[in-house]
């Protein structure tokens, strides 16, 4: 009997060994193995992406985060992922590979929503989170317009980090205008219905209509519930009167002054 136990023990250790052995061979293959090209992912919300597969490679190569002829000992994963992250039109990403040779990158992108053109010339895009995304010649995102008296700077900006700073939010006017393009966005009336926004000199907003010719004078926005209140007195109008009055009654809506809807006649008789 003990030499059955010993004879079992003795078999289990060589096969203990054996797996060990198996394991440490193919770790260490496989740190010799040639890196080639990571199978990429990329996930989209919506129809507008703003990176692909192929230039999110080519930016990795040529900052030198990898090479196709490296092997895997060489190729730091997390180094990968931290670079891939700072890319401003990725929201998420998860860098892993496998045993079998391969490694991937999967990445969740913003979503823009609107696109910021300043008084200088400089545009960026604005996302849902209310973060800014870089414009790039490659693609271009059919999203809400805003342009107008824009004077402060507009890259790697973070709606979040002033939204809520009264110090800051009296003076920086793209936090108004992410509550009024997340509004529109989410929207199934206005957000196939308002094309662009313009921002005047006195800090009051205006919104172009993609059907009709009318203005709309939206004035503030300085909070969320404002914006909400004066889209659902537009929305009075669109759907109440509109369709009593036709599109070509008004030249301009005006929900500027709380509680009210201001319409103005084709002969500049208020109404």
């Amino acid at each position: 009997m003990k030499n059955v136990k010993w004879y079992t023990w003795l078999a289990g250790s060589l096969l203990t060994a054996l797996v060990v052995l198996g394991l440490i061979s193919a770790i260490r293959k496989e740190a010799h193995r040639t890196v080639g090209h990571p199978n990429i992912l990329v996930h989209v919300d919506g129809a507008e992406a703003l990176l692909n597969e192929h230039e999110l490679k080519e930016r990795l190569i040529e900052g030198k985060i990898y090479q196709p002829d490296a092997h895997f000992e060489q190729l730091n994963l997390l180094m990968v992922e931290r670079r891939v992250q700072q890319m401003e039109e990725v929201k998420m990403v998860r860098v892993y590979k496998n045993l079998g040779g391969m490694w991937f990158i999967e990445v969740w992108l913003r979503k823009p929503i609107a696109r910021l053109f300043a008084e200088n010339g400089s545009s960026v895009y604005l996302d849902s989170d209310g973060q800014t995304i870089a414009v790039n010649n490659l693609h271009t995102a059919h999203v809400l317009v805003i342009s107008g008296a824009f004077n402060e700077p507009l890259s790697r900006i973070k709606v979040s980090d002033f939204i809520n700073n009264d110090s800051l939010k009296n003076i920086r006017k793209i936090d108004d205008c992410y509550r009024i393009s997340n509004y529109v966005c989410n929207d199934p009336l206005f957000n196939p219905l308002i094309g662009q926004v313009y921002l005047e000199k006195d800090g009051s907003f205006v919104l172009i209509p993609l059907v009709g010719d009318q203005r709309i004078v939206f004035g503030s926005a300085y909070s969320d519930s404002q914006v909400e209140d004066k889209f659902k007195r537009l929305r009075i109008f669109y759907e109440e009167g509109i369709p009593y009055k036709g599109w070509k009654k008004y030249s301009e809506i005006n929900v500027k002054y709380d509680g009210q809807i201001v319409c103005k006649r084709r002969d500049n008789s208020p109404e």
